[in-house]
């Protein structure tokens, strides 16, 4: 090897390393504010008309699933079918005559944002998938 020639060359690591960064962070700034927005899930006219869920809408978009097991562990472990919400409301606890009774269009108001969050719920396991009403 002759004096004027380096094992290491910074300048072509530094290149190197620099279309490394761009390369595997391309995908994070390429998206950068592209994400879809979030459905607004279709109320049904009886749910309208109800004007109350059995907790408050906020409340509901994030902890309905919780709701549901302890709803299921309630009623399947100690015979309890009644809620009583915060307001002092009283509601059977039970997917299809409760839940399923205002919000009767699955494919709009549940599918819409499992799809959306990638999430599949197993209520569809033990529960018949309501038939839709147009």
């Amino acid at each position: 090897m002759t004096n004027n020639k380096k094992i290491y060359d910074k300048g072509m690591v530094i290149i190197g390393l620099c279309i490394f960064v761009v390369v595997i962070t391309f995908p994070f700034w390429f998206n950068l504010g592209n994400a879809a927005p979030a459905p607004e899930p279709k109320i049904a006219d009886k749910a309208k008309a109800a004007k109350e869920c059995v907790m408050p809408k906020a409340y509901m978009k994030v902890e309905h699933m919780q709701i549901l097991n302890e709803w299921r562990d309630t009623v399947v472990r100690d015979a309890k079918r009644i809620f009583v919400n915060s307001s002092g409301k009283e509601f059977n606890m039970s997917l299809t005559s409760t839940c399923l009774d205002c919000h009767t269009e699955k494919a709009e108001f549940c599918d819409k944002c499992h799809d959306y969050a990638s999430v599949s719920p197993y209520c569809w396991e033990c529960h018949i998938d309501p038939k839709e009403t147009k």
